[in-house]
């Protein structure tokens, strides 16, 4: 009899944590839709769309112009790194310097290359 009744104060406590689970949920879901049905602002369009999309379009050029220039930046490095190396005869430096000079030419073209695809 002993076990059924600690067995019983278990689902006793199980039910009371999904209950107050299920309250918190819903009360959580009920207060989302409200919102989302009352802070609903109109939105008129206007005939262009070009003032939403001229500062994406200077924002894209800014970012493509800023990966060429890191892009040239760390190709520069890497040369003089892949030179000194060669001099030295350090061949995992060389290996190093290599990886860094084509992800250089990498981010260099990829400028050009997005211009060219149009973006």
């Amino acid at each position: 009899m002993r076990i059924f009744k600690v067995m019983s104060a278990k689902r006793t406590n199980k039910n009371r944590t999904w209950s107050e689970l299920k309250k918190k949920i819903t009360s959580g879901v009920s207060g989302a839709m409200m919102a989302s049905s009352l802070l609903t602002t109109k939105v008129y369009a206007s005939s262009g769309t070009s003032a939403v999309t001229q500062p994406l379009d200077s924002l894209k050029t800014l970012v493509i112009a800023v990966i060429g220039a890191v892009g040239v930046i760390i190709l520069a490095k890497n040369v003089m790194e892949f030179a000194q190396a060669y001099q030295q005869q350090d061949s995992s430096t060389m290996n190093s310097a290599l990886k860094g000079i084509v992800a250089g030419v990498m981010m260099a073209g990829i400028s050009a290359v997005l211009t060219f695809l149009g973006f």
